[in-house]
């Protein structure tokens, strides 16, 4: 049994203090870090709530853009985010979870499944505007779809893919081995499996993952500009193939204005979308609870 002499005791406790005294640094250069982001983003909710709120009224909500600020509204842009997002995810979520599914249940491992994974992931963080443009190409003028709903949603859905397939293939990848064992040795078959017990157990990370695809899609801007959709809409979008434009490319019209008072327009348009993206988020955080919880109880 080794005995730490004096000398040795006091070479080591210089040792400890510098370590508290750099674990302490750390910690306080964290907690400033934070405060600095908690402030600023406090800050800039503050300043568009008091630019933006006064201008939110039922004419606001109601109302078609126009030249003048106090006549403008935002209606057109609500109801082209609500259709857009509605056909993206329609369109976006099946490929994607199914993707996920094969990729992560079914695929054997191999340098073609390294290869395409890599893509995928990839593909997650390429800019928006490249899809844009791939959009632009594929959808406006070799599908001639022109500068539609449909276009835009399409396009949007390529832009979250990405997303929805590396969230789901995480949420498939927490699923514990053993369950899938445990179906397979009583008899049940792969897609059984898959369908009874991964699913259920991965719902909820399947959902985060589509919530955080829908949050980047309803902000997105510069997709919808080079595919050309509209700055000035005077109606609402009945059909798939109609001309349309969003809350992002709204805000972005009123800001490119000189007039302060379209600036404060932008700002109240901001709320509003900030309104549109927690309310979407609410929704589907519950949703995610009661079924996950549903899910889980009926598997137990």
């Amino acid at each position: 049994m080794s005995m730490q002499t004096p000398a040795t005791q006091s070479m080591f406790q210089p040792n400890q203090m510098m370590r508290r005294v750099m674990g302490g640094a750390f910690v306080g250069v964290g907690v400033i870090s934070i405060l600095i982001s908690l402030g600023m983003l406090v800050y800039l909710v503050l300043d568009v709530a008091m630019r933006g709120l006064p201008w939110i009224d039922w004419q606001f909500l109601t109302s078609f853009d126009s030249r003048f600020a106090e006549r403008a509204g935002i209606l057109a842009a609500i109801a082209g985010t609500a259709f857009m997002m509605t056909m993206t995810i329609a369109v976006s979520l099946p490929i994607g979870v199914m993707a996920a599914i094969y990729l992560q249940e079914y695929a054997k491992e191999s340098w073609l499944k390294s290869f395409i994974q890599i893509n995928i992931s990839n593909l997650a963080g390429v800019p928006s505007i490249i899809y844009g443009l791939l959009g632009l190409t594929i959808f406006v003028r070799y599908m001639m779809m022109g500068r539609s709903v449909l276009a835009g949603a399409l396009t949007m859905a390529l832009l979250v893919l990405p997303v929805i397939v590396v969230a789901t293939q995480e949420a498939l990848r927490a699923v514990p081995s053993s369950i899938r064992d445990a179906s397979l040795a009583l008899g049940a078959t792969r897609s059984q499996t898959i369908w009874h017990h991964v699913l259920p157990q991965a719902f909820p990370g399947i959902l985060t993952g589509n919530i955080l695809a829908a949050s980047r899609a309803i902000g997105e801007t510069a997709p919808l500009v080079t595919i050309g959709a509209l700055t000035y809409v005077p109606f609402t979008p009945e059909s798939p193939l109609d001309r349309f434009t969003v809350l992002p490319i709204q805000i972005f019209n009123w800001t490119s204005k000189p007039q302060a008072e379209f600036h404060d327009l932008a700002a109240a348009g901001i709320v509003v979308l900030l309104l549109v993206l927690l309310t979407m988020n609410s929704i589907a955080i519950l949703l995610r609870q009661r079924v996950g919880g549903t899910s889980r109880r009926r598997i137990g």
